[in-house]
């Protein structure tokens, strides 16, 4: 079994000082920092943009995941590769050509991934997975942090990690969504591999003692 990657959420972060963040949970032993870009309109919330992205990319060599809650995505592929992104990944509902806009973020030089709400059926990525390098299962519905995990996405998981295998490609399968110490193992029974941990580690009082907890429990 692919060894388990952690990725905190920076929307969980303390805004008030964003950069020592970053660093801290680098130095805690985070795999990947997850950054969820918000517009207000494809969901109920704003983050920030690649120009925040921009500013934080030279504090730490940890891979930028960043996960496009836009819509449109594709005006803004190329703005966040050039912030320094190297996982792109965005929602089927996003656009009218997910082919074309995971073709898009490849041609940049960076990681393609699909994103899965809870309603969003696993035959949306069916026919572009040899585009894709990562598939996201929202166990929650995207909007907020802090929310309770949906178990029902357990299966949704499971299903990909069958169709990952049939494929023979190398595609990592993240979930983000109420992921906890308790709640990963269920998720990485179901086969993912890569945990996006907001609350669950920049809640926690020590860093380095929440990412090991999520990676020993998982």
């Amino acid at each position: 079994m692919t060894p388990v990657r952690i990725a905190p959420s920076l929307l969980a972060a303390d805004f008030t000082r964003l950069g020592e963040e970053v660093r801290a949970v680098a130095a805690a032993g985070a795999d990947w920092l997850h950054l969820d870009i918000m517009d207000g309109h494809f969901v109920p919330n704003i983050s920030f943009g690649p120009g925040l992205v921009k500013a934080l990319r030279p504090l730490t060599d940890i891979p930028f995941d960043v996960h496009l809650m836009i819509a449109p995505a594709d005006p803004y592929l190329a703005a966040f590769a050039q912030a320094g992104a190297q996982w792109i990944s965005l929602h089927p509902e996003a656009g009218p050509h997910l082919h074309r806009s995971l073709q898009t973020i490849r041609a940049l030089g960076c990681k393609a991934g699909v994103v899965l709400n809870p309603a969003t059926p696993v035959e949306s990525v069916a026919h572009v997975l040899d585009l894709t390098d990562l598939l996201l299962v929202m166990t929650v519905n995207p909007g907020f942090g802090g929310q309770s995990f949906l178990s029902s996405q357990l299966d949704k998981i499971a299903t990909l990690r069958r169709m990952i295998a049939e494929s023979g490609r190398d595609i990592a399968l993240q979930v983000d969504g109420g992921v906890t110490a308790a709640t990963a193992p269920a998720c990485r029974r179901a086969g993912a591999d890569v945990l996006v941990a907001g609350t669950a580690v920049f809640g926690a009082t020590d860093y380095a003692a929440a990412i090991a907890a999520l990676r020993e429990e998982a």
